[in-house]
């Protein structure tokens, strides 16, 4: 299946709108499903003011279209794309946005799930929380079951 379409990936500094992703994705055809996946800042019972998203430009892109490739040889999809932001990101902003497309849903849920366990374990971001007290928080370190869930695949 490899080849047979070509996936989205970006990173960037502006929101994104599912809405408009998924149109611009195109399905139509033989896509009966398309899955999507929206991460957001969460605000940690109130002590996160703000997540900083830094990440290595190149290096990161070429991951994420790894990840991305790797899941269109995997699974019969029809779209794919994985758009993830930096910068400076609010309680209740978006982070990250996966979308999979397919004839049938459960190659949908696979493939975005497998895209997102991956990009959370692999793809080289760092993430540096800013607390609402004006202290500077930690770099967010990854969890076990951040791992654990890549493993399943």
């Amino acid at each position: 299946m490899a080849g047979a379409i070509t996936p989205v990936v970006r990173v960037q500094r502006a929101d994104f709108d599912m809405d408009t992703e998924c149109a611009a994705l195109a399905p139509g055809g033989d896509t009966g499903a398309l899955v999507t996946f929206t991460g957001l800042c969460r605000d940690e019972d109130g002590t996160l003011g703000a997540l900083e998203l830094e990440h290595y430009p190149g290096m990161a892109e070429a991951e994420m279209t790894r990840i991305a490739n790797e899941a269109i040889e995997r699974w019969p999809l029809t779209a794919l794309a994985a758009i993830h932001r930096t910068g400076r990101i609010l309680p209740g902003e978006n982070i990250v946005l996966v979308i999979a497309g397919s004839a049938h849903r459960g190659a949908a849920f696979e493939a975005a799930s497998f895209v997102m366990d991956f990009l959370k374990s692999r793809a080289p971001f760092w993430k540096k929380e800013h607390r609402t007290d004006g202290s500077e928080g930690d770099w967010v370190e990854a969890k076990d079951g951040d791992t654990a869930a890549m493993r399943r695949w």
